[in-house]
């Protein structure tokens, strides 16, 4: 059995994540990470800008939304990310398809159990399939159109679920049913109704980004794929990190293993997988030398991933990449806040004021060589900024203590 140091580990993510930023642009980036989170909508440009140093704001929306080479879509744990358009097909059968049967029979238990106003007649799930088809075909006829639209073409949408319990808030059938749509493959997220940083979407049908219709994969086959590319980018890891990740069952994730060539592997002294494959040894090989060489034997790699960043979000065990208190960096539930980065560490954090000034801080001790290359990686990223400001949607404590 192979053994696996952190500071090898570390040395694979610096090379294989880009966080020299040499990147070529947005979707080398994306396809590096698998995908891109964007549970916060300015996460993708940030992480592209991070990988990426001549990459620009701009290229990540001509990626997103003329080229369309890059694509918003809930995935894995209820999540949104901004995958390689080729990898969408991969995505969908192996966790968008089962996602959306699970928030469809949600839906209609809700509507089943909280009532709705005006009263639905009949099935409720052939209720639903009809307001969905409706809610297309007015999409298909509008080309693009918010919630809102499609609520006011399909009025069926506007229909109020009223709240349970106290704690609840009334809604009405859009928004769930949109993403249950969504996740079945019948329309996608496009431009941004604001600014690069806004949250709030149009939606476009399908069949504009796909003529001839989505490739349609074999769940059980599109799982060992995707397992394929978790392994691939951020192997080798516990099967632990593979079930966080994906958000499958621990028999799930078994399942998809079985259908790939692995070898175990000892992660300084805990057990982990990487595949069995000439590549996967190369790299683990070289970053063996490279950390051998020691931590920024030439110079230091620092970068400033953001808030929720697919590298460390890629992983539920992150001791070993992590050498600050870890109260700095979450929030009360577990959301990752920006982060500074140290040949393949995370040493500190960093966050943009008011008044657009990129701020960064090292906590861990690291010399100085690397509070001088924090202090030019911040102003250098101001300097892409052009003067935009980013608060990410979960704060942490470092970050608001670096705004303050």
């Amino acid at each position: 059995m192979r053994d696996v140091t952190a500071g090898q580990r570390r040395a694979l993510v610096t090379r294989r994540h880009h966080l020299a930023g040499d990147a070529t642009g947005p979707d080398e980036v994306a396809r590096c990470l698998v995908g891109l989170h964007a549970t916060d909508p300015a996460t993708p440009y940030l992480s592209v800008l991070a990988r990426g140093h001549g990459a620009t704001i701009d290229d990540v929306q001509t990626a997103m939304y003329e080229r369309r080479s890059l694509v918003r879509w809930m995935a894995m744990r209820r999540t949104l990310f901004v995958f390689p358009v080729e990898t969408v097909p991969v995505v969908q059968a192996a966790a968008s398809r089962p996602l959306a049967a699970t928030l469809r029979r949600q839906l209609v238990n809700r509507l089943a159990r909280n009532g709705s106003v005006p009263p639905v007649e009949g099935d409720i799930g052939e209720w639903i399939e009809s307001v969905g088809e409706g809610a297309h075909a007015a999409l298909v006829e509008l080309g693009s159109a918010t919630g809102a639209q499609l609520g006011a073409a399909e009025p069926r949408l506007r229909t109020l679920i009223p709240p349970r319990a106290k704690s609840d808030l009334p809604q009405n059938v859009t928004a769930s049913l949109l993403v249950v749509m969504s996740c079945e493959a019948r329309m996608v997220r496009g431009t941004a109704t604001g600014a690069w940083t806004a949250r709030q979407h149009r939606w476009e049908p399908l069949e504009r980004w796909w003529p001839s219709g989505l490739p349609d994969l074999g769940t059980p086959d599109a799982q060992v794929a995707l397992v394929r590319a978790w392994l691939e980018a951020f192997g080798p890891a516990p099967v632990s990190d593979i079930e966080w990740w994906t958000g499958w069952t621990k028999a799930g994730v078994r399942a998809a293993l079985n259908g790939l060539p692995l070898a175990e592997v000892s992660l300084d002294g805990a057990p982990g997988v990487m595949l069995d494959e000439p590549l996967a040894h190369r790299g683990l090989d070289e970053a063996a030398i490279e950390a051998a060489a020691g931590s920024g034997a030439d110079a230091p790699v620092v970068t400033l991933l953001p808030a929720l960043d697919p590298t460390p979000m890629g992983y539920k065990t992150r001791d070993w990449f992590t050498a600050v208190d870890l109260a700095l960096l979450y929030d009360r539930n577990g959301n990752l806040g920006p982060t500074l980065w140290c040949d393949g560490e995370i040493v500190g954090g960093w966050a943009i004021a008011p008044g657009g000034e990129v701020r960064v801080r090292v906590v861990a001790e690291r010399g100085a060589a690397v509070a001088e290359a924090a202090s030019r990686a911040a102003a250098a990223l101001q300097a892409r900024l052009g003067g935009a400001t980013v608060t990410p949607v979960f704060r942490t404590a470092l970050e608001r203590a670096l705004t303050a």
